[in-house]
């Protein structure tokens, strides 16, 4: 077994929500007295041993945990290089990671005695979560979504409907993530005395980012566990997508201190780094100021948000999280991209060597493994977060790969 080497990064973020110069609580003034009630009630919920049990009961009982740490032997027999680990969120409850922090936080807002829940959703996994929850608890829902996304994520769509969630179309810009987060966030203003909005991402004001992180670092806590278990070591390389970064700060974050352990984060090239044909932020973005807080993003010269692209819903947004402009500028985690082809490509791969299908996010982690793993040698372990499962994307994946239109 290696030792660990720290690292001693700082404890992230400080008291007033900021990950070096990033993060931070940029909101209008109705929504402060909100904000800081939640960080206060957050607080207190870590430290209280009776919340957190009753989060583990339900983690592990209704939810699935611990996820398992799959060795995909025939995929890294194909690729000819370093062992492939898979983690596998996609076999949660609901089918993908989102689900660890829509139950940490309906839980949070039973104790805020707020009974009306709001949520923004891209993919709709974010949003299947935050319904399924609502119904667990009796709570109302109401859920916010673009109107392109909607259309290509139709499945996730009836899904939220069956929950007994509202799901309410976003036709202004773009119609997809950024527009979804302005209609929640409008929402909040409004009735920020009787509800609740489940942000979905590591995004947004404090506290959000670090407690969406806290909520999803059972996944590396487990998979530092498992690859322990299994190969006595830890890997050579964390893999995960990256849209807002949820799924990817919750599997890098135990293991930051571990300098001998190299993290990607891959976000979606799209077309290729064409302006308004990408979501990779890293790849000519510049810092600026999101919907709540500061941190890399694409704009123009003016600081206009740009548009984006991705083939895939949930990584198709113009900001990234606060923590990962941070690690970004630190150096501890690399940032690449993969275009739509690449991902597509990666979608079909898994699922005909290994018979699991990913989520079109997921195909991005994927992606990059199949890049990286070829160069490395076959004594070397990757470990590469599935953070979802791809039935959602079927149909839009059939009429890009086979040229097949699907009815459901």
């Amino acid at each position: 077994m290696t030792a660990a080497s720290n690292l001693l990064l700082p404890v992230m973020p400080d008291t007033h929500g900021h990950f070096g110069q990033y993060g931070g609580m940029f909101v209008p003034e109705t929504l402060m007295s909100a904000l800081s009630e939640l960080t206060d009630h957050y607080e207190k919920a870590k430290a209280d041993p009776a919340f957190q049990k009753e989060l583990d009961r339900l983690l592990h009982e209704y939810v699935g945990r611990p996820t398992p740490l799959y060795f995909a032997e025939r995929w890294t027999e194909k690729l000819g290089g370093a062992k492939v680990y898979l983690k596998r969120e996609d076999l949660l409850h609901t089918g993908a990671h989102k689900i660890n922090n829509a139950l940490g936080q309906i839980l949070l807002a039973q104790r805020l005695g707020k009974k009306r829940i709001i949520a923004e959703t891209g993919a709709g996994q974010h949003g299947v979560a935050t319904a399924t929850v609502c119904a667990r608890f009796g709570f109302e829902c109401v859920i916010y979504m673009g109107k392109v996304d909607m259309e290509r994520q139709a499945l996730n769509v009836a899904r939220m409907r069956f929950l007994g969630a509202k799901v309410v179309a976003v036709t202004a810009g773009q119609a997809t993530l950024k527009e979804a987060v302005n209609e929640a966030m409008r929402d909040w203003v409004t009735n920020v005395r009787t509800t609740h909005y489940i942000l979905g991402s590591a995004l947004g004001s404090h506290p959000f980012p670090m407690m969406v992180r806290d909520f999803h670092r059972v996944i590396g806590v487990e998979a530092r566990r498992q690859i322990l278990e299994r190969e006595e070591r830890l890997p050579d390389l964390l893999v995960a997508c990256v849209g807002g970064g949820s799924n990817s700060i919750g599997l890098f974050h135990p293991f930051l201190n571990d300098k001998d352990v190299r993290m990607t984060g891959v976000e979606a090239g799209g077309d290729g780094i064409i302006p308004e044909r990408h979501a990779a932020r890293f790849q000519g973005g510049r810092l600026g100021v999101l919907q709540g807080t500061k941190t890399w993003l694409l704009a123009n010269a003016d600081g206009q948000i740009e548009l984006t692209h991705s083939v895939s819903a949930g990584l198709d947004y113009a900001a990234i999280g606060p923590e990962h402009a941070w690690l970004h500028e630190q150096g501890r985690v690399t940032y690449n991209y993969a275009t739509d082809q690449e991902a597509l490509a990666a979608f079909q791969e898994l699922s005909q060597v290994e018979g699991i299908i990913p989520a079109l996010e997921s195909s991005h982690a994927i992606a990059e493994v199949r890049k990286v793993a070829p160069t490395m040698r076959k004594d070397q372990i990757i470990l590469a977060n599935l953070s979802g499962r791809g039935d959602k994307d079927v149909a839009q994946a059939a009429r890009m790969i086979f040229g097949e239109e699907l009815k459901f």
